[in-house]
């Protein structure tokens, strides 16, 4: 399996520090933004990985990453992406990177306390699909969520899949961290622009609900996102106060695909 990181957008929502870098490189405590995804993954043995980024500023990845050797990454690569046009474009780039095998992609800005090595293994065991990984939050409405044909988000099988729902019918938000089969391009290349202009990544999912092989897992202990200035703080204090497993940070061993 292969991992994959969307690392790309103007980070408006960031601005005037983004102004003058990419946001996936500023830091959450002691390290920059996009050490923590590359850990995620190979954590869970996904050690090949590509860096999907954009602007003025993707230079910075290399000065910064070089070849990934420091953090764990036996093959690291990298890949522009013209423009802002959606997670579901970015991840067009990945085909020839995956070359048909799954991929895991994590979005650069998202921040977790344990590690997805479990869900990792229960997907590369799914024959085929997609897989994604929910949340408990306060907030769903402001996120991708779902709905249960029960009210046991372990035992329920998602139903319906809804970007950023007024009325949210449950309190578990899609987290930026997918499992998909080499499918999701030819899904990918099949999507119309939504009104934002972009290529939404719910579209594919709903895709994969309507084919019926779309499963979930639960993330383990705190998750967020570090996108705006308040959820970048709560990230830094959540890592400084020692929830996180990053500071013990090793390489795992390589799950093979």
């Amino acid at each position: 399996m292969k991992g994959v990181i969307l690392a790309g957008g103007l980070g408006t929502r960031l601005r005037p520090l983004t102004l003058v870098t990419n946001k996936h490189l500023l830091p959450v405590y002691d390290r920059p933004m996009i050490y923590y995804p590359i850990e995620c993954l190979v954590n869970a043995g996904i050690d090949e990985i590509l860096i999907v980024t954009g602007g003025e500023h993707a230079g910075d990845f290399l000065k910064l990453l070089k070849n990934g050797k420091q953090l764990g990454v036996r093959h690291l690569e990298y890949a522009y992406q013209e423009g802002e046009g959606g997670i579901a474009d970015a991840l067009k780039l990945a085909e020839d990177f995956a070359d048909g095998s799954k991929i895991c992609v994590i979005l650069g800005d998202n921040i977790l306390e344990g590690n997805i090595r479990r869900t990792a293994g229960e997907f590369f065991t799914q024959t085929s699909g997609a897989r994604i990984n929910l949340k408990k939050v306060d907030d769903p409405e402001r996120f991708g969520v779902v709905r249960f044909d029960n009210d046991d988000p372990l035992t329920g099988r998602v139903v319906e899949v809804i970007e950023k729902p007024a009325n949210p019918p449950s309190d578990m938000a899609i987290t930026g961290i997918y499992f998909f089969d080499a499918d999701v391009f030819d899904m990918c290349n099949q999507l119309s622009p939504s009104d934002r202009g972009e290529l939404e990544i719910t579209d594919v999912l709903k895709y994969y609900l309507d084919r019926g092989d779309l499963t979930h897992g639960i993330v383990e202990g705190w998750w967020t996102d570090a996108g705006t200035f308040e959820s970048l703080v709560r990230a830094t204090n959540l890592v400084a106060e020692g929830g996180a497993n990053h500071k013990d940070f090793k390489p795992a061993e390589t799950v093979t695909a």
